[in-house]
């Protein structure tokens, strides 16, 4: 840490002229607050970001211009108020939905992330963010549109780009893609194929006291090793007709599929061996119509199948497990949706439609003998198809006051089914933006939101992590969660940001540890906190140095209060406050031949999750850009995680709880190079929600 402070007060002395400004995942089953924070860069004259119907919208091209991005979710965090939670993007602090060309998805967040990673940033014309997103978009809360770069003029072109990308942490992992784009006067396709392929290693040093009911206190220190292989191939394929001026027909069709195994050995008070293989499939296809008179409608399906298998042998004190397990999670999931959107004149519009959504989980889980195959008694085994529906009605109106003052206000009605719940809810959407001056926005927003627990984590379930001593249990009567936030916005001469906001989370959940006190067991399950609060302010102030710097730096502060009254046997409420800061360097070293480098950091302090503790924690990386062959390619070196300070170590004690997990970090060196053909201008094509998969 003393090193990434060092560096940074290097960086202010040379600089004096100047005003002074993620991790991997903690654990696939905890959320970390670990954020990789917001960054944004103004270049030349013209106006970075502007604001339009309640929409702040950014110049991507620009905006990442000087940056070592290659895709569309790595261009996404350079978004100023857009950090890295877990692996998923948030936006001030709160979760964002991100769509494509207007259209919501219906992936998974990994599977998203997956598609976004595979989407190569050129394609991005423009990004459109909205912290309230009306209802007519179908999507509550924050809502981050990419928009595509449509192929130019009426003459048929064919375009393409060639990435390829090496990454080196303790492991090798090699990603590849292709990307075709072919318009003409009326019809236009674009293809994409990607292949990922890698190794990973991780260690784990756990130090807890588990302390049981009679008052004994057992040492379960353990170190864990985990070594896994995965591939990866996802595949899009879309097409466009335009039948008419103004009506369109629309087809997209995403498909990924990934294997991987693992192998996980545990030494220490408990000792274990866990092999395990597992297989995802997604298939999604989706069919939208456009009519000259504000009519939309479409479909769309998703199919999803993740069958996996677990090795386990375990051994704790005198208690020992020796099993196979087999599971297996299918969803198939039709979504229905019909709008109108009509412009009344007098800077009028108005809204309404309608949006069916029906899954039905298939999922299972079976414990065998390893050896005879025979089928083991208990309550772990599992079997179960649980329907879910959704009936969404909204309406809404939009007003412009001139050229300065802007109002859109929306209201939708929707009814979740399911076994357990049955439940209608109003969500009140409100946007208003000032314009006083050119380049100074104001702009104000409300926004309610609900999250859906994942599929997988309402199943009535048990299943392992690492070895014997943690399971993991699934809760068949977890809630939604209910979110209301207000949000001010204020943007100075189109570049300088400030940010402040207020969230409020009814029956936030999160998966959580717990020692249990009736035997050596911890127990990883989502529960439902009685709320989440957060008070927050955010700074982003960019600047240049002549034409061989630009510079920017984000300042976040967090007040943030989480209680839970019935949490176990251990009600808490705790309350923190936290503060995070990111610089991004850019130096041209070069304009003929083009050569950038890229350093860039961040420290952020204390922080809370439930009733984990998480240390202070920073990085720095560094990256080397070229660009050669007029433009058409580029070659990107680059060094994440300098001096391995990225990743912390969560840690509970509280109450009777005690628990440290010591994760390992690796710096990771990379290079990758990109080759576009034919004057390659991409198309983008929405995103399959994966968000509530396995």
């Amino acid at each position: 840490m003393k090193r990434i402070y060092l560096l940074f007060t290097m960086i202010g002395i040379g600089l004096t002229h100047l005003c002074a400004q993620s991790q991997d995942s903690l654990d696939i089953y905890i959320d970390s607050i670990y954020h990789k924070l917001p960054e944004v860069m103004i270049k030349g004259e013209r106006p970075i970001v502007k604001a339009t119907q309640g929409k702040l919208v950014y110049d991507i091209p620009r905006l990442i211009n000087d940056l070592p991005v290659d895709n569309a979710y790595d261009a996404i965090k350079e978004l100023p108020g857009v950090a890295e939670m877990n692996g998923s993007i948030t936006l001030a602090g709160q979760g964002v939905t991100v769509v494509i060309d207007d259209k919501v998805t219906t992936m998974s967040t990994e599977q998203l992330n997956t598609l976004l990673k595979s989407i190569p940033s050129s394609r991005i014309e423009k990004a459109e963010v909205m912290y309230s997103a009306p209802a007519r978009y179908q999507v509550r809360g924050a809502m981050i549109n990419i928009c595509l770069k449509q192929g130019g003029g009426n003459a048929p072109s064919f375009q393409g780009e060639l990435f390829s990308d090496y990454r080196q942490k303790h492991y090798e992992a090699l990603t590849e893609r292709a990307s075709l784009l072919y318009s003409g006067n009326k019809f236009s396709a674009d293809f994409l194929y990607s292949y990922g392929h890698g190794r990973n290693y991780f260690l784990t040093d756990k130090e807890a006291l588990h302390t049981l009911s009679d008052s004994h206190v057992y040492p379960m220190n353990t170190h864990e090793m985990q070594r896994s292989r995965h591939n990866t191939h996802s595949v899009r394929l879309g097409a466009d007709y335009l039948i008419a001026e103004e009506q369109q027909l629309s087809f997209v069709y995403n498909g990924t599929f990934t294997n991987g195994h693992n192998r996980t050995t545990v030494e220490g008070a408990q000792t274990s061996n866990t092999q395990t293989r597992s297989t995802d499939q997604l298939h999604n296809g989706r069919v939208d119509y456009r009519t000259p008179f504000g009519l939309k409608a479409g479909a769309e399906f998703t199919f999803y199948e993740s069958p996996s298998t677990q090795l386990l042998h375990s051994r704790l004190n005198d208690d020992e497990l020796d099993f196979l397990s087999d599971d297996c999670q299918r969803i198939n999931r039709w979504k229905f949706f019909l709008s109108e959107e009509q412009n009344l004149g007098k800077g009028w519009g108005i809204n309404y439609g309608a949006v069916y959504t029906t899954s039905i989980d298939h999922s299972h889980q079976y414990y065998y003998h390893p050896e005879s195959g025979e089928l083991l008694s208990g309550n772990n085994n599992m079997k179960s198809r649980r329907r879910e529906q959704t009936l969404n009605f909204y309406a809404g109106f939009n007003k412009s006051f001139g050229d300065k003052l802007s109002l859109d206000v929306s209201l939708a009605t929707e009814q979740f089914h399911t076994p357990v719940w049955n439940e209608w809810n109003l969500y009140p959407t409100l946007n208003l933006s000032y314009v006083p001056s050119a380049g100074n926005i104001w702009q104000l927003s409300f926004s309610s939101d609900k999250n859906y627990p994942d599929y997988w984590a309402t199943q009535d379930a048990i299943s392992y992590l690492g070895g014997g001593y943690s399971e993991i249990h699934g809760n068949p009567f977890l809630k939604p969660n209910i979110d209301y936030q207000a949000q001010l916005t204020y943007v100075l001469k189109s570049k300088y940001m400030f940010t402040a906001w207020y969230s409020q989370t009814k029956d936030y959940s999160t998966q959580t540890l717990y020692q249990s006190p009736d035997r050596l067991l911890e127990i990883y399950k989502y529960l439902n906190f009685d709320k989440k609060q957060q008070i927050g302010l955010q700074t982003v102030i960019p600047f240049k140095v002549k034409e061989w710097l630009s510079s920017r730096i984000t300042l976040i502060g967090v007040y943030d209060r989480q209680k839970d009254s019935d949490f176990w046997d251990i009600p808490f409420d705790r309350k923190i406050c936290y503060g995070m800061a990111h610089m991004n360097n850019t130096f041209t070293l070069s304009g003929k031949p083009d050569i950038k480098i890229i350093i860039s950091g961040m420290v952020r302090s204390k922080a809370q999750q439930g009733i984990y503790d998480l240390p202070a924690s920073g990085n720095v990386d560094a990256a080397i850009k070229y660009t050669f062959a007029k433009g058409k390619a580029l070659l990107t070196l680059r060094c994440n995680d300098i001096f391995e300070t990225g990743q912390i170590s969560p840690r509970i004690h509280f109450a009777t709880q005690n628990v440290t997990n010591n994760y390992s970090c690796f710096r990771e060196f990379g290079v990758s190079f990109t080759y576009k053909f034919g004057g390659y201008k991409e198309k983008q094509r929405e995103a399959v929600d994966t968000s509530r998969f396995k």
